[in-house]
């Protein structure tokens, strides 16, 4: 009786101990998703990123069906 006594509070204890764990892996998924679009923008902007996209955007536009 006491060892179940024992392992249920120590499986609480355990589980208390972890209980903020979640809140911090969305905090850094969340940073890590921002710096992925901030790099992500700044290739797009790049100049050589936008002139193939344009020029991928006029050919679609221009093209004989």
């Amino acid at each position: 009786m006491v060892m179940r006594w024992c392992a249920r509070r120590c499986a609480a204890a355990r589980d208390k101990a972890e209980a903020g764990m979640t809140t911090a892996e969305y905090a850094m998924g969340t940073l890590a998703a921002c710096g992925f679009a901030a790099v992500l923008y700044k290739v797009v902007t790049s100049g050589a990123v936008s002139t193939a996209l344009q020029s991928l955007i006029e050919k679609a536009l221009h093209a004989q069906f």
